[in-house]
């Protein structure tokens, strides 16, 4: 199988981007992208080139750190699949498939499809967080959830932080990541305390650094934790909550 991999190319930060095709052959439909890309890359390196700079960790779906667009599609053309699990069977022998960084204003290259996700960080440092005593670890059922609630927050809990809804949203909003957040931890009796402290912090880094939502759908149809879209409803919730608890 050969493929020409068309990568939108950045040498760094201020560098202005450029369009670089790569004939790649030996390639199997099973493989996927970023096996690609390391093929590539092998042959980069042993031919004197310059490899492209492209980030990924465990290759499992779990990290979030392999986000790149593919063809303008965060992640690529199956829907709620990372980039690490995004196939080759997905294209036809011959066909060019065009690779560039996570598009967003909130993510800026750092260099060719690596890009700088830290404001995703900053929401999570404003209040992805809880406080909890020190000491001796509670009985587990000292504290009772039910199965619907436990379930219901793990559900939230799977955001792994990639960054593709931020990417596929017109808008570049983040509030199916933030909404996973405060749901998550909303629901459980800890995280429940600090809820209206959590949402005024949070709400004010979305508003900062992020655009508004508009409900597209478009962050749900590329989110590969499957967060389903009435995250996005936790974001005013809490927020409306914190104003009206604080009045």
């Amino acid at each position: 199988m050969r493929l020409t991999l068309r990568i939108i190319r950045q040498d760094g930060p201020e560098a202005r981007p450029r369009s670089v095709d790569y004939d790649v052959e030996g390639l199997a439909p099973q493989m996927s992208l970023l096996d690609a890309l390391d093929l590539l890359n092998t042959r980069l390196v042993e031919s004197g080139g310059d490899p492209i700079s492209v980030e990924s960790d465990c290759r499992e779906g779990i990290c979030g750190a392999c986000g790149v667009t593919v063809d303008g599609r965060p992640h690529g053309p199956e829907a709620n699949t990372p980039t690490c699990h995004q196939r080759l069977s997905s294209f036809r022998d011959g066909d060019t498939v065009t690779l560039e960084p996570l598009r967003s204003g909130a993510f800026p290259v750092i260099r060719d499809l690596v890009v700088d996700r830290a404001a995703l960080d900053r929401i999570i440092a404003a209040g992805g967080h809880v406080a909890v005593d020190a000491g001796t670890a509670p009985d587990a059922d000292a504290v009772p959830v039910t199965e619907r609630t436990a379930e219901e927050a793990l559900d939230m809990a799977a955001c792994i932080g990639c960054g593709a809804c931020v990417a596929a949203c017109p808008n570049g909003a983040a509030h199916l990541f933030a909404g996973s957040k405060l749901a998550h931890l909303a629901l459980l009796p800890n995280g429940s305390l600090e809820r209206d402290v959590r949402a005024r912090a949070v709400s004010a880094r979305l508003d900062a650094e992020f655009g508004p939502c508009s409900l597209y759908g478009a962050c749900a149809q590329v989110c590969p934790a499957h967060i389903p879209l009435t995250a996005v409803a936790a974001v005013p919730k809490h927020r409306l909550r914190a104003l009206w608890r604080r009045a």
